[in-house]
């Protein structure tokens, strides 16, 4: 790093977990600040060095580790950190007097770039170190960060960029986003010497056998309390902050040492959150439960172990989580993957093989978003009156704008200074307006503090409760859920069939159905499964020789289902059809995740009702879809023609409320609805009210509102991930096979046992399953002239 630094050149470093990539990264800073190096002259005055993280617990975590090498040489460096949870008087002093080395997040950094100061205080910046870059680039606070650093750019043209990882699949991708004008080849890629192979090993029930359906893997929990018992401090991770908490109490019930175990997620409150952290650093913990909050670089080098709860959805998410434990060079880093069912132990075993061989996978780059630039343009203006030809050269220096033209920048500009032709007869949406010289300036000081108190990029899920028309409360389910639905749709809660008559102000209001439920509201906050991961579990089904290594559970239930239908092969789609329960069932296997097998359920059911299938409903998880009904599906493949996309798909999104959710979200972010005002806090319902008022004026007047473009952006990529579906449809096309059954096959019961259970928490229906799971597995699992291998 110092030698492309000394160079004058960019830098992307990809190195192994415990590699030394932080202290590599801050190399050419620590070299700026020796006394051999600034001779007379003197240190460096001001603020040399930013230090950009995902994490506000990873910023703090390295100033600890940061203060110590340069107190140990006696330099004179000032070292602070910016956060969300940095005092205010704290944050208005590092304005003026700002340190030599300053560590904060993507949303800190466009705050401080909104200030008229911004421009002295960032003249004489130096670097740019970005950690984690994997990360974040590729989303939203990516978009967000690259434009922040063409702003720097053109404040401190001699800025040079810095970003580390470990984990990066494709490093010249992100050479590209990470290059000023997409020079890729003004970044030296630096790679790191590999370290010791991690040892990653998935674990298995002692008596009992792998259980056939549920997430949370309590079956483990005697297993892992020896593991904490037999280790110095051992990490837990889990994929939502609800099992967080479910592990946690599981392992207090059977905490008979009163060994001390601590917990951490991004719902606790800033001083939980520290008081753990801190007691991790002095090695006072024995147990950490933690979700994505602490899977980044956080550099605890007494841990032991991890245990990832569940699948770890991605062989870098587990490459990066596997890595806190020893997080040194020389030795190899210990993990134990704790499969919740079946299916969930093959995608671990996937897991495990790819990070053995060193593959790695991530998402891929996209357009930057309409909403994060509009938020940019109104930081600009914050800071100083600006030109737009000026503005709009600086924006496509960045990859993720690089593709802006003209057309669609003044549709921004006009929308920051308007908020549209809809709203342009209203004073509050007026924030910017264009002098006689063609500058662009803020109509009223007051927008900039407005602005301040609402400006950022992550926008809070909520809960939407359900109720019935008198008030009384059923629940709550997650808004992706509910936003799917439209009037007249039914599911089953809390053991009741309803059918829905609105969703308003963050209320379903329901009445009981007079049929059956179609929607399962079953689904829990997931993680995505990856393109990656999801080949290597088809492939590992195809592969029989290798059967021969999983439990003898595992392999019978691959091999009967093998013997009695189909394996899932790359390139195809599997359709199974078969009676149950007086009903008809088609499960279709995808591995395309929860996202888009939930958005096929929903079209597929809406084509079965138009062809008089009378659809019953459907359950959906990441490798699979289980649709029922009254009727066989004697032909699954015109119920998978590709106009579903352009028909039923376009339809259903804008009958159900996913763009309204979707718009929610881009309005706040692009500040045309404010979730702050000084002394107070919008409720989530108060937020909604105001966006489904403006989303209606938009839908009639603005149809073409560059807000409304934002949210089906949302809509299709993130919210309906309607390109893999897309890649369930080529395959339908393709190679579709479709295999009648007389019952229910091995390969289905794991989404079958999700029938019914909606109302559970994602915890407890583990022990629900149990009885259904083992009934419907020994149906599945009957053989009445059993396979050779299996007598």
């Amino acid at each position: 790093m110092l030698v492309a630094s000394d160079a004058g050149r960019h830098a992307m470093l990809v190195a192994d977990t415990g590699a030394g990539k932080t202290l590599a990264g801050f190399l050419p800073t620590l070299a700026a600040f020796c006394p051999s190096r600034f001779g007379e002259q003197g240190p460096p005055d001001g603020l040399h060095t930013l230090y950009v993280s995902p994490l506000k617990a990873l910023a703090h975590d390295v100033q600890r580790n940061l203060v110590t090498p340069v107190e140990e040489m006696d330099l004179p460096i000032r070292v602070e950190t910016r956060s969300g949870d940095t005092p205010s008087d704290r944050k208005k002093r590092q304005r003026v007097r700002p340190p030599n080395v300053l560590l904060t997040t993507p949303e800190s950094l466009s705050l401080l770039l909104s200030y008229p100061d911004s421009f002295a205080m960032f003249a004489g910046l130096q670097r740019v170190v970005i950690d984690e870059v994997h990360a974040f680039a590729t989303g939203k606070r990516g978009d967000l960060l690259a434009l922040c650093l063409s702003r720097l750019q053109s404040i401190a043209p001699g800025l040079q960029r810095a970003a580390l990882s470990a984990t990066v699949a494709d490093p010249q991708a992100f050479r590209e986003w990470l290059a000023p004008w997409g020079d890729i080849d003004s970044v030296e890629l630096v790679e790191g010497e590999p370290g010791a192979p991690p040892h990653v090993e998935v674990l298995l029930p002692i008596e009992e056998r792998v259980p056939w359906g549920g997430h949370a893997g309590r079956w483990a929990i005697p297993q892992i309390y020896e593991e904490i018992r037999r280790n110095k401090t051992t990490l837990i991770f889990t994929n939502t902050r609800f099992l967080a908490e479910y592990t946690f109490q599981l392992l207090w019930d059977v905490n008979e040492d009163t060994l001390p175990i601590g917990i951490h997620h991004g719902s606790l409150s800033k001083e939980a959150r520290r008081k753990v952290e801190g007691a991790m650093a002095r090695g006072e913990l024995r147990a950490l439960v933690a979700t994505a909050s602490l899977d980044l670089g956080v550099d605890w080098g007494d841990i032991d172990c991890v245990v990832q709860m569940g699948a770890p959805k991605g062989s870098s998410r587990l490459l990066q989580r596997v890595g806190r434990a020893n997080h040194r060079l020389d030795q190899p880093s210990r993990a134990i993957l704790v499969p919740g069912n079946r299916f969930e132990f093959l995608e671990a075993t996937a897991a495990k093989e790819a990070v053995d061989q060193g593959q790695r996978d991530g998402e891929d780059f996209r357009p930057g978003g309409l909403d994060v630039l509009a938020q940019h343009v109104m930081s600009c203006a914050c800071a100083a009156p600006f030109d737009e030809g000026g503005l709009l050269a600086e924006v496509r220096s960045s990859l993720a704008y690089s593709w802006l033209d003209e057309a669609v920048w003044q549709r921004v500009l006009h929308f920051v200074a308007t908020g549209g032709y809809s709203l342009e007869a209203y004073d509050r949406f007026k924030r910017i307006v264009r002098d006689a010289n063609g500058t662009w300036r803020l109509t009223h000081p007051e927008h900039a503090a407005r602005h301040r108190l609402n400006a950022g990029i992550i926008v809070d899920n909520e809960m939407i409760e359900i109720r019935f028309r008198n008030g009384r409360s059923l629940g709550k389910v997650e808004e992706q859920f509910a936003a799917s639905l439209r009037s007249g749709d039914t599911f089953r809660f809390a053991g009741m069939d309803l059918e829905v008559e609105s969703l308003r102000d963050l209320e379903l209001v329901v009445r009981a159905a007079k049929t059956s439920a179609t929607i399962p509201s079953y689904m829990g906050l997931r993680l995505p499964l990856t393109t990656h991961l999801a080949d290597r579990v088809r492939e590992m089904l195809i592969d029989r020789a290798s059967w021969a290594r999983f439990p003898d559970d595992v392999r019978e239930w691959l091999e009967v289902q093998d013997w009695r239908s189909r394996m899932p092969g790359p390139g195809q789609l599997l359709v199974e059809t078969f009676p149950h329960a007086k009903k008809h069932y088609a499960v279709y296997y995808t591995f395309e995740g929860w996202n888009a097998n939930q958005s096929l359920g929903m079209l597929i059911n809406r084509r079965m009702e138009d062809r008089g299938l009378m659809p019953g409903g459907f359950v959906a998880n990441d490798y699979s879809l289980a649709v029922w009904g009254l009727k066989p599906v004697i032909d699954p493949l015109p119920l998978l023609s590709p106009d579903i996309l352009t028909d039923e798909f376009v339809e259903w999104v804008q009958e159900s409320h996913l763009l309204r959710r979707a718009f929610r979200e881009v309005a706040v972010i692009a500040g045309l609805v404010e979730r702050q005002h000084p002394g107070k806090r919008k409720t989530g319902k108060q937020v909604t009210f105001s966006t489904d008022l403006i989303y209606d004026v938009l839908r009639k007047y603005e149809p073409d509102h560059v807000l409304l473009e934002a949210a089906w952006a949302d809509a299709r990529t993130r919210m309906t991930d309607v390109g893999r579906l897309g890649n369930v449809l080529d395959r339908a096309a393709e190679q579709l096979v479709h295999v009648e059954l007389d019952r229910v096959s091995p390969l289905a019961v794991p989404v079958m046992t999700m029938i019914g259970r909606e109302a559970l928490p994602q915890g407890a229906i583990d022990d629900e399953l149990l009885l259904e799971a083992e009934s419907l597995g020994a149906e599945a699992m009957r053989v009445e002239t059993a396979p050779a291998d299996l007598e």
